[in-house]
């Protein structure tokens, strides 16, 4: 038994339009949208995102009305330069939760919200 490899995560949000828009700002493709679903990628993997008043499965509400959104989720993306990006996130008018930083894992990085609360993490190796 061998894993291939994690192609797609899936969100609860409150409004799946206006978040492929927020992802679509940053550079991702979008590739579905409408009230009830949208996708983004970026490469070969892949964000759904799922309206959380539209969940009809009864399996599935639990979670979709879950709160807060994002709590504990970080989405880790690798940019070339962490600084121009995050110069390119200010002036898009986004305000990210952190300023780029180093740590001692050998990372650059800054912590940007979208409008749930779900944390995406830029980040470039440090040299």
């Amino acid at each position: 038994m061998k894993l291939g490899s994690v192609a797609a995560l899936t969100l609860y949000v409150s409004d799946p339009q206006k978040t492929a828009d927020f992802y679509g700002n940053l550079g991702f493709i979008v590739s579905k949208r409408s009230e009830e679903h949208s996708t983004v990628r970026l490469n070969w993997f892949k964000i759904d995102f799922l309206g959380q008043d539209a969940e009809q499965k009864d399996e599935f509400k639990e979670d979709a009305a879950a709160e807060p959104k994002g709590s504990g989720i970080y989405i880790n993306c690798t940019v070339s330069n962490v600084d121009e990006f995050y110069e390119g996130v200010l002036a898009k008018g986004m305000k990210p939760s952190s300023e780029p930083r180093d740590w001692p894992w050998g990372n650059r990085e800054f912590v940007l919200r979208d409008p749930d609360g779900y944390k995406l993490v830029f980040f470039s190796k440090n040299k």
